[in-house]
């Protein structure tokens, strides 16, 4: 899925976005201020971009233009805010964001608006890696339709399949469940593993998984595994 960067000082936005966004099995990144947002935009480009409008050090639009004088803003930007004018959200559309969301949002809108961004961000990419690679294998026209297609005389050996579509399971996990079920039973094998690897330190697991301590407890207690120190209490 994509690399969403979350901007908003509002920390209960932010985990809310943050949940949600998961859940749709994105990765995510979490800034509350214009500060940390440079930071990750200037470590790795994000997929896309939720900007609120209104922080304390730098606000959104602010952001948005330094990120364009500085060739930064290569990334769809949806910026957000709960008491925008019509006439800041113009200027930020006219800088170069994609769309405006007003708080509070609808997941509908929500999932909506990122789903057209993440559409509109890939689409250059793919036209611009297309002549990377063989058209052949890209896609067939009506020429390669056309030319005969070569059959080993011999058939090759095939081996035992044994993929999730063969075996109905992956793992221990099986595959003829709700997604749900079949997410939080990966989930929960995921988090024990790393919880074991790194000792039940919740700062290293914190670390290793990319998500936030509160986040981390919060998707622990849901899963129903305890950590250590509860356990151990």
């Amino acid at each position: 899925m994509a690399r969403i960067l979350v901007v908003d000082d509002e920390v209960g936005i932010r985990e809310l976005l943050s949940e949600i966004l998961y859940d749709e099995g994105h990765t995510v990144e979490l800034a509350e201020n214009a500060a940390q947002a440079r930071t990750a935009r200037l470590r790795a480009r994000p997929d896309l971009v939720l900007l609120d409008i209104w922080m304390p050090d730098t606000d959104g639009v602010s952001l948005l233009k330094e990120w364009g004088s500085q060739g930064l803003l290569d990334m769809p930007v949806i910026m957000m805010s709960g008491h925008a004018t019509i006439d800041t959200a113009v200027e930020a559309t006219r800088i170069g964001a994609m769309d405006f969301l007003e708080k509070p949002i609808t997941l509908q809108r929500l999932l909506k608006t990122i789903a057209s961004g993440l559409a509109r961000g890939r689409a250059p990419q793919a036209a611009a890696a297309a002549p990377l690679f063989a058209p052949a294998a890209l896609a067939a026209t009506a020429t390669d339709a056309d030319r005969p297609v070569t059959i080993p005389a011999v058939a090759p050996v095939v081996p035992e399949d044994t993929s999730p579509n063969a075996t109905g399971s992956l793992g221990s996990i099986s595959l003829d469940q709700p997604l749900r079920d079949a997410r939080d039973e990966f989930e929960r094998i995921y988090f024990e593993y790393h919880l074991g690897r790194e000792n039940h330190s919740m700062t290293r697991v914190s670390e290793k998984t990319g998500l936030e301590r509160t986040h981390l407890y919060r998707k622990l207690k849901q899963l129903g595994i305890e950590s250590a120190r509860k356990r151990n209490a």
